[in-house]
């Protein structure tokens, strides 16, 4: 092999030829070490903002000092437990893949979370394009003076022309007492809200878990995503010029109660799960319209195990709700009970696609809507495609109401359902546009002359009065047993646990008879 001489070296001015070799055999400078993580410590009662912050000996005393610095990966902020800080804590820096920057507490494991009041700013939590981020173990609320102009949140995590943002995560902290304005979009109030703005830089979260926390007493919405990169063939309305959805986006085991407006409500996302979560009383303040536990303009997200009830008013406040560009949605194994507005709504926007929605296996105990044209179940709005609402259980003992209203675009397939009323007057129907097929129907007046299979008899649940969702097993007499027709979607288990009849029990419980009087009356 030949072996190619290197070329002549430039003119080195005052350079020796011994230093020229030096420098062209010098071996490479290592890369620098990463800097060792630092752990901050806010002490906002016996702190000092001249200490150096990095033991809790000598901690750092206002939010707006723990705001100033620029945190790196892996950095640690901790508040002290037992204490108040007043302001906003808005911090700097983003972490990395694996690494991090979190934001929690310290001290005795007895001692209350640390409580961060934002004294109405626009956020007590603030953060603001920045990216691998954790909160944990805080307790936050955002109180001022009354308002109907200002916007207010707990946590508000907000990407303005960032890009994706990835990793958030939020467990174990409490949200409460927030009272911003009646607002929603693109600018909302709320108790936890991740937020994208902007319209110069396609932007969207990815990676974002709200777990094991709760939201109490806030307006307006509870826990919430909202998005200025909307418009897409199923939403040409939209806002922005292009579609970034929100992705890897799961809500688990959390608690929201006396919410202005929404539960909890996923815009703007695919894929998402919400599940195991509890919503007990929202729309309670709202001028707009809410629901418990919905999404819109966002597909392939799946609700399961989650409790909702007590929703306010008959301006929706329904249970659960299929909206504008839902595409792919599914809602299994919930739980609705005495909401004002009804177990379900489907509302496709005008002019947006919603399309192959599923709604199955769910118990709805004594939810009404009093107000036409709205019912038990509502479908108004738009027409959606191929929706399917199957094997689930409607009972209410509340009067005037109807069970299922229609005001004109049907669409929608009901299927292997039980529908009771225990009423003076019952639930009738109010639906001469949609599909049903092998429901049971009673105290509801005539059913749907679209079913041609209909069971028109006493379901006989284990309760006579159902007021939980132990209460609807079914009696071995039960006309319901095996009496559905198969749906093959894959599902192989019901609320219960028990697998799927073959051929399935119309309702949502597909056991076998259990004897009478043994509902549990759960709540």
């Amino acid at each position: 092999m030949t072996r190619r001489n290197p070329p002549p070296l430039p003119a080195l001015g005052a350079l020796t030829a011994l230093t020229a070799l030096t420098l062209l055999t010098a071996p490479a400078q290592a890369a620098p070490t990463p800097q060792t993580p630092t752990t901050y410590y806010v002490d906002c009662r016996t702190g000092n903002d001249n200490n150096p912050g990095t033991t809790p000996t000598n901690p750092l005393r206002t939010l707006a000092k723990a705001s100033a610095r620029t945190y790196r990966p892996g950095d640690r902020i901790l508040f002290s437990r037992g204490t108040t800080c007043t302001g906003t804590f808005a911090p700097r820096g983003s972490g990395t893949p694996g690494t991090p920057i979190s934001a929690g507490a310290y001290g005795s494991g007895t001692g209350s979370k640390p409580h961060l009041e934002g004294s109405g700013a626009r956020a007590a939590v603030l953060l603001d394009n920045v990216q691998q981020w954790e909160l944990h173990d805080l307790d936050v609320s955002n109180t001022g003076p009354a308002t109907t102009t200002a916007r207010r949140a707990g946590i508000l995590v907000r990407l303005t022309d960032f890009g994706t943002g990835h990793h958030y995560a939020v467990r174990d902290v409490d949200v409460h007492d927030v009272n911003g304005a009646d607002f929603k979009d693109p600018d909302p109030s709320g108790g936890i809200l991740f937020a994208v703005q902007g319209a110069a830089t396609p932007t969207g979260f990815d990676d974002v878990t709200v777990t094991g926390s709760t939201v109490s007493h806030v307006d307006r919405t509870g826990i919430g995503t909202s998005s200025t990169w909307g418009r897409r063939p199923e939403h040409p309305g939209g806002p922005g010029t292009t579609f970034v959805p929100i992705t890897a986006l799961r809500i688990e085991n959390n608690r929201v109660t006396d919410t202005g407006g929404d539960g909890i409500v996923i815009q703007n996302a695919d894929g998402a799960l919400a599940e195991h979560n509890t919503v007990d009383g929202f729309n309670m303040r709202s001028a707009g319209y809410n629901a418990g536990l919905w999404a819109w303009n966002s597909d392939h997200v799946r609700y399961q195990y989650n409790e909702v009830a007590h929703g306010h008013g008959t301006r929706d406040s329904m249970a659960f709700d299929i909206d504008g560009g839902n595409n792919g949605n599914v809602y299994q194994y919930n739980y609705s009970h005495d909401n004002e507005g009804g177990f379900l709504l489907v509302c496709n926007g005008g002019g947006m696609t919603s399309a192959d929605n599923a709604v199955r296996h769910n118990i709805s105990v004594d939810d009404r809507n009093r107000s036409a044209p709205y019912g038990i179940v509502s479908v108004v709005c738009g027409p959606s495609t191929r929706t399917q609402v199957y094997d689930n259980t409607i009972v209410t003992n509340q009067p005037g109401t109807a069970m299922v209203s229609d005001n004109g675009p049907g669409n929608v397939t009901f299927r292997n359902n039980v529908f009771v009323s225990s009423a003076a007057g019952g639930a009738p129907f109010s639906d001469p546009r949609n599909t049903y097929d092998h429901n049971l129907y009673r105290g509801v007046g005539a059913a749907p002359p679209s079913d041609h299979s209909p069971v028109t008899a006493d379901p006989a649940f284990t309760a006579p009065a159902p007021a939980g969702p132990y209460d609807v097993r079914l009696r071995p007499e039960s006309p319901a047993l095996r009496a559905g027709t198969p749906v093959a979607d894959g599902v192989v288990r019901d609320w219960f646990g028990n697998p799927v009849a073959s051929p399935p029990n119309i309702g949502a419980y597909q056991g076998a008879g259990v004897a009478y009087g043994t509902g549990l009356r759960a709540s």
